[in-house]
């Protein structure tokens, strides 16, 4: 900071220094100042929802001839170059911020504002309040992005990635199926089971798994927009927030509506903690597989040994040839992580007090961190291990 130009930026409370190369202005100043907490931002997919609400928002304020065209079209060429990946360095705002998420969403208007402004050729020309935040609140705008990068999220990448491995554990079972074994219950011989009807368990969780993450959108789908500071749509036009429904689902290809009332989608969170609750579900059940998977290629010659793994690094800085389920361990622990994050979650649900949820960003940052990790972490447990995993027939 010692070595960094600046330029002076003003608002109600008066002028503070802002990095002359910044976008952002006095606001988010203020929360970077105010929140040196974690050095974690939101994830990008994150910003990119609250963007896809000021492009939508910027279309829909000038169809009910509140904003200007050129305006219009300045926001959509700025969320536009952002949405392509530009920029990312310019939202630097700590998670850990004001419960309503004010410092993110001021961040992103700030942001589009000038670029914006740079589009017209008037640096003051849009602004961050009074045009790209038109008809908007935070309290409206924040738990509208939660639902449409939580929807994003699952559906672009969650739920491919489990498509996927539930293809492979099907081969799986095809490929298994006249291999006889024993089954265990209490870590003990039980009767006679193939690896094949074992392999299908494993199948079926995964598909009930997916078919309660389907089930979430039909409340994901009800969006807050609309309803600005406390869910009366006080300084928005009344047509806004179906409007806006419109043109987010025609942006992402995912049907949203305006919530039939404001006041809850404001005021609590529990769809959220449903998607919490779903996400560990399938965190619970990827770790069953995992260990099961640990069990059965344990030794190989002093275990159980009926399953051979794929070598994918060595096991030991010491043994020579030795290989370990790595990949296992890997999605234990991300299991582990998306159970603790269901807490977080659940703790801040406690956060819905009157007319407002106050952590928000907690929710947000630990929902698209479980979906983020939990896709990661089925994609690498398909393509590096069920997928090569085979069977030891003479054991």
């Amino acid at each position: 900071m010692k070595n960094k130009k600046f330029r002076i930026e003003k608002d109600s409370m008066g002028s503070v220094k802002v990095p002359i190369d910044a976008l952002y202005g006095s606001q988010t100043q203020r929360a970077l100042e105010n929140f040196p907490i974690s050095s974690t931002p939101f994830i990008i997919e994150f910003i990119n929802a609250i963007v896809i609400i000021k492009r939508s928002a910027a279309i829909t304020n000038h169809r009910l001839g509140l904003l200007d065209l050129n305006i219009k079209n300045a926001i959509i060429k700025a969320c536009d170059k952002i949405l392509k990946g530009s920029f990312r360095d310019h939202f630097p705002v700590d998670v850990f911020q004001t419960g309503s998420g004010t410092s993110t969403n001021m961040n992103v208007n700030e942001v589009i504002s000038c670029l914006s402004s740079n589009i017209i050729g008037d640096k003051n020309k849009i602004h961050p309040n009074d045009h790209v935040n038109m008809g908007q609140s935070s309290n409206d705008t924040i738990p509208t992005a939660i639902n449409i990068s939580v929807s994003l999220m699952i559906n672009n990448n969650l739920l491919p990635n489990l498509n996927q491995l539930i293809k492979s554990l099907h081969n799986k079972e095809k490929q298994f199926y006249n291999i006889l074994k024993l089954g265990r219950t209490h870590l003990q011989d039980a009767t006679p089971i193939t690896l094949s009807q074992e392999f299908s368990g494993y199948r079926e969780l995964m598909i009930k798994s997916r078919d309660r993450l389907i089930n979430t959108h039909n409340n994901l789908k009800r969006l807050a927009q609309g309803g600005t500071a406390v869910g009366t749509g006080i300084n928005t036009h009344r047509k806004f927030g179906s409007m806006i429904a419109l043109e987010i689902s025609k942006y992402t290809k995912i049907k949203f509506i305006e919530s039939p009332n404001h006041f809850e989608a404001q005021s609590a969170q529990d769809c959220s903690i449903e998607v919490a609750g779903v996400l560990k579900g399938l965190a619970i059940s990827l770790s069953k597989i995992a260990n099961d998977v640990r069990w059965l290629a344990s030794g190989p010659r002093s275990g159980l040994g009926e399953l051979n793994i794929p070598a994918v690094q060595p096991g030991s800085s010491i043994m020579p040839g030795k290989v370990n389920p790595v990949i296992c361990e890997s999605v234990l622990q991300v299991s582990a992580q998306v159970i603790a994050n269901d807490l977080a979650v659940t703790l801040g649900g406690l956060g819905s007090i009157l007319e407002l949820n106050l952590m928000l960003p907690l929710i947000a940052h630990n929902l698209l961190y479980s979906i983020s990790i939990l896709a990661n972490s089925i994609k690498v447990f398909e393509e590096k291990l069920i997928k090569g995993i085979g069977a030891n027939k003479s054991r």
